[in-house]
């Protein structure tokens, strides 16, 4: 990825924003039914069933974080936008630095993430393996934690340089996620997780 001049990125993202919040105002306006989650991947809308066993990795995720994250900066499915093509996400579990700073509008800004975790759905499983990976690694996020039931494994990336992770471990549920070496500074259990 060339980076050519920084104004000429600052007008394409503002660009990107009022498209995407177009995208989700007239969402927001349809009858999306209730328990599926909505979110805007490279400009394509994508609605997945949330199902009880994505909840329960979820939930897992977020009570571990909180002895070490309060409240006020953690976020599970809200809209964060990411650079690139109208990239909307609503990550499962997002963690967000100390002095993190909402933008103009009240929302939590990319830059601020230092964690993510996406819990594996079928229908969007590509997403979350593919175009979000690469565009968190873009991002800067310094963790990204894939959770599948499917496989019983996590996919643990950490490193982000020019577009990708550079560094991958993975997990078999049951064991032990050490980020102690990470921003996020603890270990994860999955011991909890359930499988698909």
């Amino acid at each position: 990825m060339t980076v050519i001049e920084t104004d000429r990125i600052d007008m394409a993202d503002e660009s990107n924003e009022l498209v995407l919040d177009t995208m989700f105002d007239l969402l927001e306006k349809m009858p999306v039914p209730e328990g599926m989650k909505v979110e805007i991947v490279e400009g394509y809308v994508f609605m997945s069933p949330q199902r009880q066993i994505h909840w329960e990795i979820t939930l897992s995720i977020v009570e571990q974080l909180r002895s070490t994250y309060p409240k006020k900066r953690l976020a599970s499915d809200v809209r964060i936008d990411y650079p690139g093509h109208l990239n909307g996400f609503c990550s499962d579990v997002a963690a967000l630095a100390a002095d993190f700073v909402k933008d103009p509008k009240g929302r939590w800004r990319y830059q601020d993430v230092e964690f993510v975790a996406e819990v594996i759905s079928k229908g969007t499983a590509a997403n979350d393996y593919g175009p979000k990976k690469s565009t968190y690694a873009t991002a800067g996020v310094p963790v990204y934690l894939i959770a599948d039931p499917y496989t019983g494994r996590c996919h643990v990336h950490t490193e982000p340089k020019d577009g990708d992770y550079t560094t991958e471990v993975i997990v078999t549920f049951g064991a032990e996620i050490d980020l102690t070496r990470t921003l996020v500074g603890l270990t994860l259990k999955t011991d909890e997780f359930p499988r698909d």
